[in-house]
């Protein structure tokens, strides 16, 4: 039977789509909605369950190769797919709360001011760092097939793709816009860098308007980089680098004006979540 060649990191996937189909169902979504989710998560399982079975019966290495790398564009479908969730009209009810928190954050607890210290050489860099963030799972796997250590990509896709699933499960219930775009021109950086407007052209031609809480972008380099020094102790640099990165992804989160400190807050709880969960589903590797 299928369900028996199903790995732990597949589970997660049949889960999440089950879950969006349902709630494409229940949410008061203006059609054709419902029914285009429904019928697309139903093709795309459809598809992945072909491919998990087919290799499983074949064992052929291009559908091996293949069903490991399945993943990587469902995690985009996913996040795609939350954007037709978005809400007809947005009320502002917690921006307004979170902006407060934010502002003592960056002005009177000094963030924005730390940041800037430099001139605009670290606004730059944490910019860049924003922008890496769509590659490190991709990056994550890759060093997994690089390292030779394929057996323990399942492991790395449970914890990463709880961290975002988990994430992006609650966007229809915390309706919320990103403050560079509730409070334009507040708050904002000192230095538009080069960086920064090829964030905003890619935010807004593929950024999705249903919710910024919690950040995916937060709990999703958290939870890959805490997988990676999990499972590749035998490169502890690597590990401890992405870790460094998702900190400062974080950190861009919230000076640049993509989110709020909330936002970031939450992201990083539910990829502390995603780790502990993978450490009890799966033994540690030691190098």
């Amino acid at each position: 039977m299928l369900f028996w060649r199903l790995r732990r990191s597949e589970w997660v996937v049949f889960a999440y789509f089950g879950y969006t189909s349902v709630l494409a169902l229940t949410l008061p979504l203006r059609p054709p909605i419902p029914a285009v989710t429904v019928t697309l998560n139903l093709a795309v399982l459809a598809g992945y369950a072909l491919l998990i079975s087919a290799h499983g019966l074949r064992g052929n290495a291009l559908l091996g190769v293949l069903r490991d790398l399945f993943p990587l564009p469902l995690m985009l479908l996913g996040y795609r797919q939350m954007g037709w969730f978005a809400p007809s009209y947005h009320t502002y009810h917690w921006e307004q709360i979170w902006v407060v928190w934010d502002r003592t954050l960056l002005r009177q607890w000094g963030l924005h001011g730390a940041v800037e210290l430099l001139g605009p050489v670290l606004p730059g860099l944490l910019e860049i760092c924003y922008s890496l963030v769509y590659a490190i799972v991709p990056f994550s796997v890759a060093m997994l097939f690089v390292c030779n250590r394929r057996e323990r990509l399942d492991a790395f896709y449970f914890t990463a793709l709880i961290g975002v699933f988990v994430a992006y499960a609650q966007f229809p219930f915390w309706p919320s816009e990103p403050p560079r775009a509730v409070f334009p021109n507040q708050d904002f950086p000192s230095y538009n860098t080069i960086f920064r407007k090829f964030n905003w052209w890619l935010l807004g031609g593929f950024g999705i308007h249903t919710s910024v809480f919690p950040s995916a972008h937060v709990s999703g380099a958290f939870s890959a980089a805490l997988a990676i020094l999990r499972l590749l102790p035998e490169k502890k640099w690597l590990g401890r680098s992405l870790l460094a990165l998702a900190a400062a992804i974080a950190t861009s989160t919230v000076y640049g004006r993509y989110h709020y400190a909330a936002d970031a807050a939450a992201g990083f709880a539910i990829a502390l979540f995603a780790e502990a969960l993978g450490r009890l589903t799966y033994r540690t590797w030691r190098a």
